[in-house]
């Protein structure tokens, strides 16, 4: 049946700020659009658990959502994207990937500091291996401490004096309005973001075609692209969410022998031993048509420099957010 016609498009959402926050753009933009549309709460198990997520899985922040559409509680359901699983499911479809919030993680420290400026020895806390593998391939010698929780009680153990400062993802502070908290945005070159990081997939059952047609309006083709890239290169190294594996990709402008400007699509990755004793990075341009192909082409060669050792060799850790 579809939730297309006369009747409002129930979004459903995890009840984090962050979270309804999120879905709510999504809601505003199908209102802009024509569309009656309200937010549904549905409460995960992740959300009420303070076990690390590696016990719970983090997969129990997205099934329950689907669980919704299934069941026909949501018409919707929004997901930050990098927590899906990389396994497509045939019952769902990813209608939309709306434009996408800055993809770089975000240090918040103390006394405004940026990593540099902390000395050796500072407590910097993080939920995600990827980021802590890195953080430690820098060689600053800071002490990086597991981080779980919202934003919010995260960046509070920084005002406290817990920590000395947290990384988490720029564009959940953004969403909340709390970006002026930033003292640093990481920059690729210092740490690759996690794939699909800052993106929203906009998602309901494939079988409602007109729902399908309607949300894609709302999608943004660059965005699109990237995250395909990015999500084929996890896929392709055969890793989930918590594996110490950075990407990025962009669209970019570029000219050709006679000076016309044509889309690039560049796709950027990395793995990481969790101690930060190693880190391969390999990278690749192409049509952003191309994007799947593209970010499994990258895979591969981290693969050829001996990501799966890596990966191996770091175990399992808590999700990024």
């Amino acid at each position: 049946m579809s939730a297309v016609g006369t009747r409002t498009l129930r979004i459903g959402t995890r009840g984090s700020l962050l979270a309804t926050t999120q879905a709510g753009t999504v809601r505003d933009a199908l209102i802009g659009a024509g569309h009656d549309a309200e937010l549904v709460v549905v409460k995960t198990k992740g959300d009420q658990s303070s076990d690390p997520v590696e016990k719970i899985g983090v997969g129990v922040f997205t099934a329950e959502l689907r669980e919704a559409l299934v069941d026909g509680r949501v018409d919707v359901a929004v997901h930050s994207y990098k927590d899906l699983p990389t396994a497509a499911d045939e019952r769902f479809t990813i209608a939309a990937v709306p434009p996408r919030e800055d993809s770089r993680d975000a240090l918040v420290a103390r006394d405004g500091l940026v990593l540099g400026e902390l000395p050796a020895g500072s407590r910097v806390g993080t939920s995600a291996p990827r980021r802590a593998s890195q953080l430690r391939a820098l060689g600053l010698g800071l002490d990086v401490v597991p981080l779980r929780g919202n934003l919010d009680s995260r960046l509070r153990r920084v005002a406290t004096g817990e920590l000395d400062a947290v990384v988490v993802a720029r564009a959940g502070l953004v969403r909340i309005g709390r970006q002026d908290e930033v003292t640093e945005a990481l920059e690729p070159v210092q740490m690759l973001p996690a794939p699909a990081q800052g993106a929203l997939a906009v998602e309901c059952l494939s079988e409602d075609a007109a729902l399908v047609a309607i949300l894609a309006g709302l999608d943004d083709p660059a965005s699109h692209a990237a995250v395909t890239a990015e999500r084929a290169l996890l896929a392709e190294l055969e890793a989930g969410c918590t594996a110490p594996v950075g990407a990025v990709a962009e669209v970019v402008e570029s000219l050709d022998e006679d000076g016309r400007v044509f889309d690039e699509l560049s796709v950027r990755g990395c793995a990481a031993a969790l101690d930060g004793s190693d880190v391969v990075r390999a990278g690749a341009v192409g049509a952003p048509a191309d994007a799947e192909a593209l970010g499994r082409r990258v895979a591969r060669e981290l693969l050829e420099l001996g990501a799966r050792e890596l990966m191996t060799a770091s175990g399992d850790g808590d999700a990024d957010a």
